[in-house]
């Protein structure tokens, strides 16, 4: 019974020794890892990425290291910058392990060397800026940090990738002054685009006031076209029916007088006929606001009578009485040649020239627009040329005809 129980602990001991020699002879290492392997204390391989088998007792994994890219940040490091002032830096370190039997063996713990190394660095490159160039340096300073901690990690197997500044914290006193040199930049800004947008709107309005007289001058002159236009026309019209109306007084003197004429000749007058003529026209004479003072020849019946016989002959009775020639000494044109030579002088209608001439202006005078973008102008009001309105030739006022061509009283009377 006893022997019994001792073989199935030696069993069970066995048993247990080669579970645990089976689990010292595997390895499996996953990927992105990467483990150091050691026989008898000394470095034998790197394996990755694979099952590995192990003698027991004789080979271990000293260390296993992470091959993917690691981000490391930093807590803030008190920095002094050229000018004496001390500012607060955040950094943030991208990097990844490229030689794992380097970074096991040729430093402890790589993660704070590449923090020492990086706070050293950042000292220097600060140190050697001012407040102002650090501020607004960023990437100057990125890129210098990433090539010393790139050449200097390189032995410990490792690459730098990236190194950023998250933070730069200036002292509060500096952040006061910063905040008012931002305030005042802001200010100037804001009155410079206020100048700029006064400066801006007079021009405009310049130009639209511009424009608007442009538009004005543009519109007198077309009022002052059409204002002469007009006036010519009126006067050009207007002669016309002075010539027309005087040509009709004319007229109507010529016809007075030659059934004057007629009438004194159809009578025959005498020597004593003339003489009462004259008789009855001298009140009429005196009448006359003139001052003039008419003087009768005593001696007036013989003017009569040789005027008489110088152009009359003597009848039966021995009378002198006018005789008309047969022949009239001067010849005469007939109505229908009067009517044909002035038959132009009553046409009412305008010129098409002068029309068209106006019509044109007046369409340029109402097609005139300001361009688009500039101020409302208000359009010139138009003048019209005024109406002209002649009334008919037969409701005007003839001049008074001349007493001498009057008819006479004693011819009326025959």
């Amino acid at each position: 019974m006893d022997g019994a129980i001792a073989g199935l602990v030696l069993l069970a001991v066995l048993v247990v020794f080669a579970i645990i020699i089976v689990a010292k002879s595997v390895a499996l290492i996953p990927q992105a890892e990467a483990a150091v392997i050691e026989r008898l204390g000394r470095y034998a391989k790197t394996v990755s990425g694979q099952l590995t088998l192990l003698i027991p007792f004789i080979d271990k994994v000293r260390a296993r290291v992470d091959l993917r890219e690691r981000v490391v940040s930093f807590p803030p490091q008190p920095v002094i910058t050229e000018d004496n002032l001390t500012v607060n830096i955040d950094t943030v370190v991208y990097f990844q392990v490229t030689n794992p039997q380097a970074a096991v063996y040729q430093i402890s713990n790589y993660i704070v060397g590449v923090e020492q190394l990086t706070t050293t660095t950042l000292r220097n490159v600060v140190g050697g800026m001012t407040l102002e160039q650090t501020l607004t340096s960023r990437d100057q300073i990125n890129g210098q940090l990433r090539g010393v901690l790139d050449e200097a990690t390189g032995r410990w197997g490792l690459r730098v990738a990236r190194v950023e500044l998250r933070s730069i914290d200036p002292p509060p006193s500096i952040q006061d002054s910063m905040e008012k040199q931002m305030r005042a930049d802001r200010e100037k800004r804001a009155m410079i685009l206020t100048a700029e947008g006064s400066r801006e709107a007079s021009i405009k309005q310049a130009e639209g006031q511009k424009q608007a007289q442009i538009l004005a001058a543009e519109g007198a002159k077309q009022a002052a076209i059409l204002g002469a236009e007009a006036e010519r026309q009126s006067r050009i019209l207007r002669a016309q029916g002075e010539r027309a109306a005087s040509y009709l007084q004319a007229q109507g003197q010529a016809k007075a007088i030659e059934k004057t004429f007629a009438a004194i000749k159809a009578g025959r007058p005498t020597p004593e006929m003339l003489a009462y003529q004259y008789l009855q026209t001298l009140p009429q004479m005196a009448k006359g606001e003139a001052n003039k003072v008419w003087l009768v020849p005593s001696d007036f019946g013989s003017a009569l009578q040789g005027f008489t016989k110088l152009l009359g002959a003597p009848g039966e009775d021995g009378v002198f009485r006018y005789t008309p020639s047969p022949v009239d000494d001067h010849p005469t044109k007939s109505d229908e040649e009067d009517a044909a030579e002035v038959a132009d002088w009553f046409d009412t209608k305008t010129d098409p020239a002068i029309a068209q001439a106006v019509a044109k202006a007046e369409a340029e005078a109402r097609t005139t627009v300001p361009p688009v973008g500039t101020a409302a102008v208000a359009q010139p009001q138009q003048i019209a040329p005024p109406p002209v309105s002649y009334p008919p030739l037969s409701e005007q006022q003839a001049p008074p005809a001349d007493p001498r061509y009057a008819p006479r009283h004693g011819s009326e009377q025959q």
